[in-house]
């Protein structure tokens, strides 16, 4: 029942189970037969105006404590139909599924990366130790 983190071009690994691009944007230029993931859900990336924020596309960038906070409060506050993705993804933890959780090329480092949040906040949900943790 792990979580797994990826970059959405790293190759797909034996055992990644359901992969989930959680980017607010789709990646460009990338024709639908070379996309790597199964489902695209872009409303459990950041918005697109925390996404500016954090990389000082209107001023400062925003400290990563700080975004991980908006990032958590937006998520929290998701319409329903988020809120049921949500419920899904976690279904699939409980039931011992893996679910490898993509974000962007130029992400390189995953603790700062809303798909750490993500997976912890899923984690939470499917009621997972996360120090019980098999997979990245």
């Amino acid at each position: 029942m792990p979580v797994r983190t990826r970059r959405w071009c790293d190759p797909k690994q034996q055992g990644d189970g359901l992969r989930v691009l959680i980017c607010r944007y789709r990646p460009r230029g990338l024709p639908k037969a070379k996309e790597t993931w199964d489902v695209w859900l872009p409303d459990l990336g950041p918005s697109r105006e925390l996404h500016a924020a954090y990389y000082g596309k209107h001023g400062p960038p925003i400290s990563w404590l700080e975004y991980a906070e908006r990032y958590r409060r937006e998520i929290a506050e998701r319409p329903v139909e988020v809120q049921e993705q949500l419920a899904e993804l976690a279904e699939l933890l409980r039931e011992g599924k893996t679910v490898t959780l993509l974000c962007s090329r130029a992400c390189t480092d995953e603790q700062r990366c809303h798909r750490s949040l993500l997976r912890t906040i899923l984690e939470q949900r499917a009621g997972i130790d996360p120090g019980r943790r098999t997979g990245t």
